[in-house]
């Protein structure tokens, strides 16, 4: 049998990778499925396979997806998943697929199973009640089918999950994938410097954001999710001096709008839509806010904190990367992301106590540095490799 380091050496693989939305505007899987094709690309040929398409890249070949019903989404996922399979059925080394579908030696899974989301915690007449819904409904019978040959065991197939709390969900959920399992967590393109005072405020200019100020920033592209209700109601218990940026998608704004207006806070909350280049929002601002009630990694937090800012993070139960830091050292980390108050609470402390702020910036650029993009594509790298190596 070829050893992995012999087929590594010798072998350009062709890799087809599977995503629906192929924009740095997608969300985080999207950019992290990204930054890998951006990291191999050199190394060999990739070959893209999505339904919306903004991303150009020397060396990468792009196949445009169709797309003849986008809505009902669930008949649209099997589409592609039907189309995909069609077309990388032959002629690939590696099919990669961050998607919910059955074809593909490698899997990325970049959000809860939909079984454990559906059934997890509930028994009795909660999981009957439940049930019932499931089999009334085309669209969760379909996830669930997707889902549940997506997981199946199949020799050689790897599983690659985000986070080590992601992990244990996936294990708990389909036991079976334990075996295949492997955690590859994102990362970042270089770990830098705290911005300078004069970047930070041409920053500010070129986003339109206040010049002064306590600036608070906020990335998601599910407002709600992300913990955005809970962040507007902190920032009417802040001073006046501070503002929020929200980044992500643009066409929850008028909901959100609202409640900032209910609770008094408009004139302080900038809404900026999706941004294909996060990078000015981060330089502007002082401090990461994300009381997310559901995110396997956070790739913002990642690169909130590459770029220095002290970040107020969900604890692990909510949020994968918080199994990785430690409160007051490189985070302040929140139990219950719902209070707004604690979440208050804690960014007033980054206002009020210099020494702390000064010591999660350093802490966060340690961190990040340790998180680079070119060590997570040599481990992608590898478990292609030891993927081709099983199936000799």
């Amino acid at each position: 049998m070829t050893s992995v380091a012999q087929l590594a050496a010798k072998k350009r693989l062709r890799i087809a990778v599977l995503n629906r939305v192929f924009s740095p505007t997608g969300g985080g899987a999207e950019r992290y499925s990204i930054a890998l094709v951006e990291q191999l690309a050199p190394c060999h040929e990739i070959h893209v396979f999505a339904q919306q398409i903004d991303h150009h890249w020397p060396g990468v070949t792009y196949h445009t997806v169709s797309s003849p019903l986008i809505k009902p989404r669930w008949i649209n996922q099997l589409w592609y998943a039907a189309t995909t399979w069609w077309a990388t059925r032959r002629g690939f080394d590696i099919v990669h697929s961050h998607e919910n579908t059955w074809h593909g030696q490698v899997q990325t899974v970049h959000v809860l199973p939909i079984k454990y989301s559906l059934f997890q915690g509930r028994s009795g007449w909660r999981l009957a009640l439940r049930w019932l819904k499931v089999v009334t409904s085309p669209r969760l019978l379909a996830y669930l089918w997707l889902e549940y040959v997506r997981f199946s065991s199949q020799d050689g197939r790897c599983i690659v999950v985000t986070s080590g709390s992601l992990m244990k969900q996936m294990a708990s959920t389909y036991p079976a994938t334990a075996p295949a399992l492997r955690v590859v967590t994102p990362g970042i393109t270089l770990a830098g410097d705290i911005a300078a005072l004069s970047q930070q405020l041409a920053a500010r200019q070129r986003l339109g954001l206040p010049e002064a100020g306590h600036g608070i920033l906020f990335v998601g592209n599910d407002y709600r999710k992300k913990g955005l209700t809970t962040l507007i109601r902190a920032l009417g218990q802040l001073p006046d001096n501070t503002w929020l940026a929200v980044v992500g998608n643009a066409s929850q704004i008028p909901e959100f709008q609202a409640q900032a207006k209910a609770t008094g806070t408009l004139s302080r909350v900038i809404f900026l839509g999706a941004l294909n280049d996060v990078s000015d929002a981060y330089v502007a601002s002082d401090y990461l806010a994300h009381p997310t009630l559901e995110d396997t990694f956070a790739m913002v937090v990642l690169e909130a904190m590459a770029h220095g800012l002290p970040v107020v993070v969900s604890s692990e139960r909510y949020c994968g990367i918080s199994g990785l830091l430690t409160h007051e050292t490189n985070a302040l980390i929140l139990e219950d992301p719902r209070d707004s108050k604690v979440l208050a609470d804690a960014l007033l402390r980054l206002f009020q106590e210099p020494s702390l702020r000064h010591r999660l910036r350093q802490a966060a650029i340690a961190f990040a540095s340790l998180h680079q993009w070119s060590s997570t594509a040599l481990e992608q790298e590898a478990i292609y490799f030891s993927v081709l190596n099983a199936a000799d």
